[in-house]
């Protein structure tokens, strides 16, 4: 151990999510269950395969509605 270690720092808020945890120990997993309810999705690589074929390219200038003016 180094003779100028400092302690180890925790800063308030660190202290209160901690805390939190503590009272409420259910609050984990209802945040995994929420990420999982918007973000973990099964992906269905054959149908991205056609969005990718089916796209379109843009105009350069995408508020041109003609070639001529």
């Amino acid at each position: 151990m180094s003779f100028f270690r400092r302690p180890d720092y925790k800063s308030e808020t660190t202290l209160f999510i901690e805390q939190l945890k503590k009272d409420e120990p259910k609050l984990v997993t209802d945040q995994r269950r929420g990420l999982a309810l918007l973000w973990n999705k099964l992906v269905d690589r054959d149908a991205w395969v056609g969005y990718r074929k089916a796209k379109v390219a843009q105009k350069p200038y995408v508020y041109q509605t003609s070639d001529k003016v």
